[in-house]
């Protein structure tokens, strides 16, 4: 099998609303060898991935890909379920495929849903290995290609934490861009935009930031605004952390000032040499020194988000026990670090314990009388951490005084995302009569507590990171007009952003001819391509963006946005698409062209050429309503849309007119529009037709429309067209 071409196709596309990697396949003399023919496939194949028995393929239910090897079926319908496969074990979902037949032999089109570029490909490369394996009967090493691929996830993925927000933005509808190789995505479009890191937004002050970094600062400003807070004050030296705590009362805290994830951080010391030693600890993190009262009770860590508490999570002490043969060191792999919630990688709520990483760990254990290397007498225990194991939800348990003080906490920070430490005994009871306080407050809290805690209920965190963003109604969205078709897309772009630039909106073009911001050239040369349509996208300025979308970069990129306001298709003449892509007939070039359609948004709009059948015919794949446009205005298509109260921009007695139902609108009269020229009724006018219908759907006034098109004027090289110019 050999791989012609990779594509990745990084938006809605003729498979799929989402992102895609297709591959153009080769399997040679293979398309002679279905797996009903090949010995001992079917076997090989099963064993290595017996997981495969959950596909279900054609049937609709699972062992319908099982079936479908046992009856025979070809190499790139079986690599496309591999690959699957390959990605989902490795902890990237998928769940779509597809694979098809081209119109050269032994040629296949083989897509699978890809959530990154690199780790689909890495599957579809690993698949074919396996697959040639199992065909030739050769070892395979499935282990080792899922331990590379899940590294592979673990690094290029978006981690746990940022994909649960991009999740909860789906289900709201509201798209999402990557901007980085990191978490930093984008939700919404252009000037309805809001950025996220992790657990932290454009929202997120810098000011307040710093100020949760400065642990003595926060605890000053919160103390003076009537937040319970432990007493304690920064020190200098060893002995002056003794003398600061002796003077609040033993037993006290030592911390860093600038620390997270309890770095550095010693608890209920109660001797000089303890409070000397974790002086010594919290200064090798790098900043100033604070001894504390320690408030005795349980942590817990209350999130708070967008002025409300989103959730709130309890730790707990963290002991090994003896038992008379193993050291405390081989006690905290087998009875700490064995717990299936600790892990290195981010989707892993708790840390491993490391003793050569964690000095902490080793004062703890040694103010205990022992040292790492310590045979622990049967049934002794030792505590090993005393912070940071927060883990175990407690959201409906939090009284509300207790809730209230942590969205204060958060407030006086400056804070629209904070995690609030607190200490108490009993977190349903308020703080006040228990001594409980509030220790820390901290910016991009860790949100995977709350997503998988070892105990309790997930809490939807992501949802409520969204919606303190967007309000109810807010699908972050601004006007996308998205244009498809054969011939006069980019003058049919160029009116359109005219007339919305004369409606007061920051416009972003992006067409055949170059990228435009507000009129302005910003990019000459062929801009209808997804990279220019997602400059337009990205950019915080845009009000609307108007993208032209030409086959090659509909089969090759996909589209640039995920939904649109309005989709426009002009025509559509099959014969200058074939050649490319294995396009070779007009059924095929109207599923390329359909892509537009497709993502027309509920509340948007389809614009279509009735005078073209196969356009017209997109009318049922529109979500939204329909306008169609034409200069022939008794066509049977528009005359029962119109009786259903439909609406259609049509040409009568050389007047332009605006249609609803029975309702009429005249626009303008042809001799009045420049563009036009001596032959009003020439090729230009259907475009002009389709601009004035798209301008209609995105509700700009008519007297406005008529306005720009009776002041429209191009340059030559806007309307020059040639009929026997082979477009892709």
């Amino acid at each position: 099998m050999e791989f012609l071409k990779f594509l990745p196709l990084r938006g809605p596309n003729i498979w799929t609303y989402r992102p895609v990697l297709e591959v153009w396949l080769d399997i040679g003399a293979l398309e002679d060898s279905p797996s009903n023919t090949i010995p001992g496939f079917y076997e090989r194949l099963t064993a290595w991935m017996p997981s495969l028995a959950e596909h279900r393929c054609g049937i609709g239910e699972p062992g319908g890909f099982l079936e479908r090897l046992r009856e025979g079926t070809w190499p790139g319908h079986i690599l496309e379920h591999v690959t699957l496969e390959l990605q989902s074990m490795a902890g990237m979902q998928g769940g779509f495929g597809k694979a098809r037949s081209t119109n050269v032999r032994g040629v296949y089109k083989v897509v699978v849903r890809s959530r990154n570029e690199e780790v689909s490909r890495a599957a579809f490369i690993a698949g074919r290995d396996l697959v040639m394996a199992a065909i030739e009967d050769r070892p395979f090493d499935v282990a080792a290609t899922l331990a590379e691929l899940r590294d592979m996830v673990d690094s290029l993925c978006l981690g746990p934490s940022t994909a649960c927000i991009v999740d909860a933005a789906t289900e709201r509808q509201i798209p999402a861009i990557r901007l980085t190789d990191g978490n930093l995505v984008q939700l919404g479009y252009g000037a309805r935009q809001h950025r996220v890191w992790t657990a932290e937004t454009d929202q997120t002050s810098a000011i307040a930031e710093g100020i949760s970094r400065d642990k003595d600062l926060t605890k000053s400003l919160l103390q003076t605004c009537g937040v319970p807070v432990p007493e304690g004050r920064i020190v200098d030296n060893p002995a002056d952390a003794w003398e600061a705590a002796e003077d609040i009362g033993l037993p006290v805290v030592v911390k860093p000032s600038d620390g997270n994830h309890g770095r550095g951080v010693s608890t209920e010391l109660m001797k000089r040499a303890e409070v000397e030693a974790a002086f010594k600890l919290a200064d090798a993190e790098g900043s100033e020194v604070i001894v504390e009262r320690f408030v005795r009770g349980n942590e817990h860590r209350l999130l708070v988000i967008g002025g409300r508490l989103a959730a709130a999570a309890r730790g707990e002490s963290v002991s090994v026990l003896g038992d008379g043969q193993s050291t405390i060191a081989q006690l905290i792999d087998l009875q700490i670090n064995s717990d299936p919630r600790r892990g290195e990688a981010e989707e892993f709520p708790l840390d491993l314990l490391s003793i050569a990483q964690n000095p902490s760990v080793v004062f703890e254990i040694e103010r205990q009388g022992y040292t790492a290397d310590s045979i622990l007498p049967k049934n002794t225990a030792v505590i090993i951490q005393r912070n940071g194991n927060i883990a175990l939800d407690v959201t409906d348990l939090v009284h509300p005084e207790v809730a209230a003080a942590a969205v204060l906490a958060a407030k006086i920070v400056g804070l629209d995302i904070a995690g609030i430490d607190m200490v108490a005994e009993d977190i349903s009871q308020p703080l006040d009569v228990q001594r409980g306080a509030i220790v820390e407050v901290n910016a991009g809290p860790g949100l995977l507590m709350h997503l998988k805690p070892a105990e309790g209920q997930p809490r939807p965190v992501g949802r409520a990171i969204v919606d303190s963003l967007f309000a109810e109604n807010d699908s972050g969205r601004i006007p996308v007009i998205g244009i498809a078709g054969s011939r006069g897309k980019t003058l049919v772009a160029k009116i359109i952003a005219r007339l919305l630039h004369l409606s007061g909106q920051y416009v972003g073009l992006a067409c055949s001819d170059g990228l435009y911001f507000d009129q302005r050239l910003i990019e000459k040369q062929d801009c209808a391509t997804w990279a220019a349509g997602q400059k337009l996208l990205i950019n915080r300025r845009v009000d609307a963006a108007v993208i032209e979308n030409s086959m090659s970069s509909i089969l090759t990129e996909g589209l640039a946005y995920d939904r649109c306001q309005v989709g426009l298709v002009t025509n559509l003449q099959a014969e200058l698409h074939y050649g490319a892509s294995y396009i070779e007939t007009p059924e095929q070039v109207y599923n390329v062209l359909r892509t537009q359609v497709d993502v027309v948004l509920s509340s948007g709009t389809a614009v279509l050429n009735a005078n073209d059948p196969q356009v017209a015919q997109m009318a049922e794949l529109s979500d939204g309503a329909v306008i169609f446009f034409t200069r022939v205005a008794n066509l049977p298509m528009v005359v029962a849309h119109l009786a259903a109260n439909g609406q259609a921009v049509i040409l009568h007695d050389d007047r332009i007119l605006l249609v609803t139902g029975s309702a009429k609108i005249v626009l303008t009269k042809l001799t009045s529009i420049p563009l036009l020229g001596a032959d009003c009724h020439g090729e230009k006018l259907d475009y002009v037709l389709a601009a004035i219908a798209a301008a209609w759907a995105l509700g700009i006034s008519p007297a406005l429309i008529r306005a720009g098109i009776e002041t429209f004027s191009v340059m030559p090289a806007d309307v020059e067209f040639d009929i026997t110019r082979k477009i892709v």
